[in-house]
């Protein structure tokens, strides 16, 4: 049994029933621990784009990390997502944050395909955000508390970051 962190975007299409999708079928699927609201955020990288809706999923299950990747896109492929531009527009993007054994050793990787923890979560406040809210003592591992990370993050990035209450 491991549990991962799931970070889900869309900016495509119908964004909320995107995610709410993709939160049913780790839900029926039994994985599912736990779920936070969506939140709005810009879109990140250097290609123009609309901007996202973000959230964090907390799953549970008899996956290792290459099994949270295969889930990943599973889910990203049943919402349509294709990958024609890095870090450009998407239906649905899910990243695998952590992943971390039953016994809480984090599983660590260094593989170009699945880098966990992944390298990029410490700095950006659309994943540590919604995580904190959702798991206030969460830590990223090698990174520590995600609470100490969000805090050391420019101010204009944090209030980018806005609750969106329209997933019900």
């Amino acid at each position: 049994m491991t549990r991962a962190v799931l970070s889900l975007g869309a900016n495509l299409g119908d964004r909320a029933a995107a995610i709410r999708t993709a939160f049913a079928a780790l839900k029926d699927e039994g994985v599912l621990v736990a779920r936070s609201t969506l939140y709005e955020t810009p879109p990140w990288g250097p290609v123009e784009q609309p901007p996202y809706l973000n959230a964090i999923a907390i799953v549970r299950g008899d996956r290792d990390a290459a099994g949270w990747l295969v889930r990943a896109h599973e889910l990203e492929q049943a919402a349509g997502r294709t990958r024609e531009v890095r870090w450009g527009p998407r239906t649905l993007d899910v990243d695998i944050v952590t992943v971390t054994r039953d016994d809480g050793t984090p599983v660590t990787s260094d593989d170009p395909r699945l880098t966990l923890p992944h390298p990029r979560a410490h700095e950006r406040a659309f994943v540590l955000l919604p995580w904190a809210t959702l798991e206030p003592g969460a830590v990223l591992p090698g990174r520590g508390r995600v609470a100490d990370l969000l805090a050391a993050l420019p101010a204009d990035e944090l209030v980018a970051v806005n609750r969106w209450d329209h997933l019900h």
